[in-house]
């Protein structure tokens, strides 16, 4: 067995942005607090906090049918009786008549014509009989899909690889492009027959984007800037591909948005490269995660002399002032939200440079109001980063909603508008502040001269952290709750919390960020906040322009058993409990609130699961105060708002994954009666030594469920279907 590296785990922060308060580290984990162990428990002083939302999703009546699905550390997908999980698109699967069945032992190539790996967030757009876009179609539709990663050890992405691959560089070109190209993006049709769903390989709408996807457009505010310009783009125009693409969203025109994550690592940066640079392009490069002599995650750049190589070298090189003859901006060109018309393969996508540059996850719209401009919002998925919204300069008409021409629409919206950041206050309140070259606090900072506001958006890191932006437990996915409009965002873990940070990447706790803990798995001790949290904020009466919120913690992500006063804060039971929340999706349909798992911290009791939730609004909860006690003796205090602890029937565990696997991404049919959800890296603990071996594979799905052939574990979508057919978790 063997442990993978989680890229978002990364320390490109170290800005010295305020914590609102101040936390006693919580020394007793989530076990020990029943067995007795060191350290001094907190107290918990409540308070009401008031009625401030509106009305509670599904109604106040609404529960959840079906019976909770216990833990499992079982090799197999869980559901509650009276459902069934059917497997439908698995990584290598073909998307072309002319592409031959995948044979699963590492021999497959031609992976621009197959599902991708690592299956992340997803959206359905509907297909009438007649073939054209349907909003109420629900046996025949497409399916819009991120490919994030792929499994890897010591360079090589090694179950696409017959021997496991090479683990030294250089890599060869064949490996390559094969990893290169199992990243991006596939949309692929999907039909229902006699109520079993299938893919419908031969069908004219099923495409690809890859890394290397040609002729992907800048749009926005940095399209043409010096910042984008690269031997492949002198003119700052275009790139190649999209990388590390996570979450997902939905336009209210019809198209598919699709966030960079974790692309930095991608990248490599010679040991001279800061002299060589001479500018504060070296400032930029830190901050996103690339100091010089940084190896790249799989040694690309190694393959050979071929620019599409090359590109992945991220040096200055050439002899150009502008970098036009080499890959020294190349960077520059990843981290976006990119719009595709999953519709029309011939629309060429768009990266919207206005909406920033930082390790996107998913993109949730704010309720559309006729007349009033639109609200995205937006997660920078690592330790200590921000959230964000982006306000549109045009106001939303309805008639965009059913447009010509869908990707022109998105012109409309996204290139132009305003870039916010939030600041959360220890009262339950919050601000958005503008991310602006005419705010003087982001004019120039820590040395880095913002040149235009395209300079801005391009390092959006560090215009926030320029503002005292509040730095987040990993922010992730956003939904927006169809009920009141208010918006949830999940914060995965931070294992870098402390009371008393002790170097420049930790961060002592906030009202925010309440939680300083140690939590045990076995015997290994985990610090920080392992296990997460869902926050949720309502913003003020002008709603989605407005400049102030409200916010609380939805649900504290513990066990069951944890300590109730510094822990499991939100009094979760042994059918409700979680760690690290991931994946957020609101379900048009039913108003249920899917909550996805990506953890290592519980993983000894549980393999990664789905939840569903009907949640209430903010304030409908309490506050709380920790209390705890610092090195020196002094005390530290912070107040923190949590939502009403949710009952049995608001909050249950409705699926389990198999072994070593993520659940993530989740769309529907517009009835709610099929629900399809990715099951990303089933087996990715297996050790590349054992790749000849599959008794040693940490995982065999979904093989052993009977799906495809070879034992060798492939991500996957399932659609869950109800076996009365009813609508899900109703």
């Amino acid at each position: 067995m063997t442990n993978r590296i989680d890229f978002n785990e990364e320390n490109s922060n170290t800005s010295d942005n305020p914590s609102f308060d101040s936390v006693l580290q919580a020394r007793l984990s989530r076990r020990t607090v029943l067995r007795g162990s060191v350290g001094t428990m907190g107290t918990v002083a409540f308070g009401g906090l008031g009625s401030l939302g509106a009305t509670a999703c599904g109604g106040g009546d609404a529960l959840l049918g079906f019976d909770a699905v216990a833990k499992s550390l079982a090799d197999a997908v869980s559901v509650p009786a009276g459902y069934t999980a059917t497997v439908l698109y698995a990584l290598g699967d073909p998307l072309s008549a002319t592409t031959s069945a995948y044979k699963n032992d590492g021999t497959d190539t031609d992976f621009e014509n197959r599902a991708g790996d690592h299956h992340d967030g997803m959206e359905w757009f509907g297909l009438g009989a007649h073939g054209k876009p349907s909003a109420d179609a629900t046996a025949r539709g497409l399916i819009a899909m991120n490919h994030e990663a792929t499994t890897d050890e010591k360079l090589s992405s090694f179950f696409l690889h017959a021997n496991g691959g090479t683990s030294t560089l250089p890599r060869p070109a064949v490996e390559v492009d094969k990893e290169t190209a199992i990243h991006g993006v596939s949309v692929v049709e999907v039909k229902a027959r006699h109520g079993k769903w299938s893919t419908v390989p031969d069908s004219a709408f099923n495409f690809r984007l890859t890394a290397l996807s040609e002729n992907i457009l800048i749009n926005g505010p940095a399209r043409g800037n010096a910042l984008l310009k690269t031997k492949y783009s002198p003119d700052g125009t275009k790139t190649r591909g999209t990388l590390n693409n996570c979450g997902t969203g939905k336009t209210p025109w019809g198209t598919f948005l699709t966030g960079e994550e974790n692309w930095a690592g991608y990248f490599t940066r010679s040991a001279t490269d800061d002299a060589a640079r001479g500018d504060k392009s070296v400032a930029a490069l830190r901050r996103y995660g690339r100091n010089q002599g940084a190896a790249s995650r799989h040694g690309w750049e190694s393959a050979g002399s071929d620019d599409k190589y090359a590109r992945w070298n991220n040096s200055k090189l050439g002899t150009s002032v502008d970098g036009s003859d080499d890959y020294r901006n190349e960077m520059n060109s990843m981290g976006y939200i990119v719009e595709l018309d999953a519709y029309d393969k011939n629309k060429v996508a768009r990266k919207r440079s206005a909406l920033g540059r930082f390790a996107h996850e998913s993109a949730a719209f704010g309720t559309p109001v006729a007349g009033q401009p639109l609200a995205v919002y937006m997660g920078d998925d690592s330790r200590g980063e921000y959230i964000y919204k982006f306000v549109s300069a045009a106001n939303w008409a309805v008639a965009d909603a059913h447009p010509v021409d869908r990707i022109t629409t998105g012109d409309k919206y996204l290139d132009s508008g305003k870039l916010y950041v939030a600041k959360f206050n220890s009262d339950g309140k919050g601000a958005w502040v503008e991310l602006s070259i005419g705010n003087s606090a982001i004019a120039g900072y820590a040395g880095y001269t913002f040149a235009d506001q395209a300079d801005v958006l391009v390092n959006a890191r560090l215009a926030a952290d320029a503002v005292g932006a509040t730095k987040m437990d990993r922010p992730e996915w956003c939904s927006t709750n169809i009920a009141n409009g208010e918006v949830y965002f999940t914060l995965t873990n931070n294992s870098n919390r402390r009371v008393e940070p002790s170097s420049s990447s930790q961060t002592a706790p906030d009202s925010a960020n309440p939680r300083v803990y140690t939590d045990l798995k076995g015997t290994t001790e985990q610090k920080g906040n392992p296990n997460g949290h869902i926050l949720r904020l309502k913003e003020d009466s002008v709603g989605n322009a407005a400049s102030s919120f409200t916010w609380d913690v939805y649900v504290f992500g513990a066990e069951s058993s944890a300590a109730p006063g510094t822990v499991n804060l939100s009094s979760l039971t042994d059918e409700q409990d979680f760690s690290s929340p991931d994946g957020l999706v609101f379900s048009p349909s039913t108003g249920i609130m899917w909550i996805q798992t990506d953890d290592g911290a519980y993983t000894d009791v549980t393999n990664c699961m789905m939840l569903a939730a009907l949640p209430g609004q903010v304030g409908d909860g309490t506050k709380k105060t920790l209390n705890y006690t610092k090195a020196d003796g002094s005390a530290l205090n912070v107040d923190t708002y949590v939502g009403k602890a949710p009952g049995a029937d608001k909050l249950k565990r409705f699926l389990v994954g198999p072994k070593a696997s993520e659940i993530t991404g989740l769309c529907e049919t517009p009835d709610g009666k099929a629900v399809f959800i990715n099951i990303q890296h089933p087996g990715e603990t297996t050790a590349m030594a054992d790749i000849a071996d599959p008794t040693k594979y940490s995982s065999q799905w979904p093989g052993n469920a009977g799906y495809g052939a070879g034992k060798r574990p492939r991500s996957a979508t399932i659609v869950i279907t109800k076996d009365d057919g009813g609508r899900i978790g109703t």
